[in-house]
């Protein structure tokens, strides 16, 4: 079977798949998947897999399903395709797709794609069920990078979830109100990153906090309050420590941290990135590294599978997330040009034992 790779991008924009309802697409993907010659199936965390060859060295795409709610409308406009997913990460995941269809696997090679479920969910629980089950010799994570940079690091993370409950009292007997101690709490958060950041210049290497949500209710009765935050980490930061003092100074408030992450940055003096560069020269680019302040399945797999890793895929990752969704259509082709050479090269050229560099 031939592959449209834009009308299968199309297709699976419009199959919604918020994180936890990614069922009906990987049923689709598994069907594309089976048709243009994998061997394809569910596995038992939901995920979409895809595999091509039977061989010992495996070299493992692993993109994400799943979106961030909210719904736009799939259409084109000119060189742009809209949609939730176009960017994050739907568009990076179709273009593995019709990379990993269009190159030819040998018979000590397996290619492996894998449409993950719950990467924007804090679980990663497609990640997290994967790691098991192969044993890589090199790992490209679908995130947008752009078509011309490769992406080698991402921030960790930590949730935290404050609540605070007690029984009213009158406002004239001046006591702070649980919205007020919540409120500190924060204040307590925030100076805490800013100290941290003093004479941290680059952004990689500070610590991000950002508040979420608040919510305040009363029964008559009682008074409450909610507030949901996120820190984004760097590499080395002591969250044990964090986690006993803001215990100490929350208290009688319950904490609650989810979420963790260590922050992962790959090696870039690899066979794979190597690769990777010479496939967008090859195709007219002037390749550049990043670094994320966010995290992705990278940060799970990375110290997980211990070989070489990137993330790369098309889109703006400024997008993510946003109304405004969409993606470049000659930016997800060219993408698509990139990872099928850089692909041809691994498969063809490249020992395990080289890959492991």
């Amino acid at each position: 079977m031939s592959l449209d790779p834009l009308a299968l991008l199309e297709e699976i924009l419009r199959i919604a798949s918020p994180s936890g309802g990614e069922r009906a697409l990987a049923r689709n993907l598994a069907r594309a998947m089976a048709d243009l010659g994998f061997d394809a199936w569910l596995d038992g965390a939901g995920n979409a897999v895809g595999e091509r060859g039977d061989g010992p060295m495996q070299i493992v795409l692993l993109g994400h399903m799943d979106t961030v709610p909210g719904e736009i409308a799939v259409r084109r406009e000119g060189d742009d395709l809209y949609g939730r997913g176009a960017v994050d990460g739907k568009g990076p995941l179709a273009a593995f797709i019709a990379a990993a269809a269009s190159v030819v696997v040998p018979d000590d090679r397996k290619l492996v794609v894998i449409g993950a479920v719950e990467e924007e969910a804090a679980t990663s629980r497609g990640a997290r069920h994967v790691i098991p089950h192969y044993a890589p010799a090199a790992v490209i994570i679908g995130e947008p990078s752009g078509w011309d940079h490769i992406t080698i690091g991402y921030k960790g993370r930590l949730l935290i979830d404050y609540e605070l409950s007690r029984p009213m009292a009158h406002t004239a007997r001046g006591d702070p109100s649980v919205v007020e101690e919540a409120i500190g709490f924060w204040a307590w958060v925030k100076d805490l990153s800013e100290g941290y950041n003093a004479g941290r210049e680059r952004q990689f290497d500070r610590l991000n906090a950002s508040l979420h949500r608040i919510n305040s209710s009363s029964d008559g009765l009682s008074d409450a309050v909610h507030m949901e935050m996120a820190l984004r980490l760097p590499d080395g930061f002591d969250v044990l420590a964090l986690k006993r003092r803001a215990y100490e100074l929350a208290r009688p408030a319950a904490l609650e941290f989810s979420g963790y992450e260590c922050a992962y940055r790959a090696e870039k003096n690899t066979p794979l990135v190597r690769t990777l560069l010479q496939a967008i020269r090859a195709n007219g680019g002037a390749p550049r590294f990043s670094a994320k302040m966010g995290t992705s399945d990278m940060n799970v797999v990375g110290p997980a599978w211990g070989c070489p890793i990137v993330a790369y895929g098309p889109g703006d990752s400024d997008l993510d997330h946003t109304p405004n969704e969409h993606i470049s259509i000659p930016e997800y082709l060219r993408s698509i040009a990139v990872l099928r050479e850089a692909l041809s090269h691994l498969l063809s050229e490249m020992a395990a034992s080289a890959l492991r560099i």
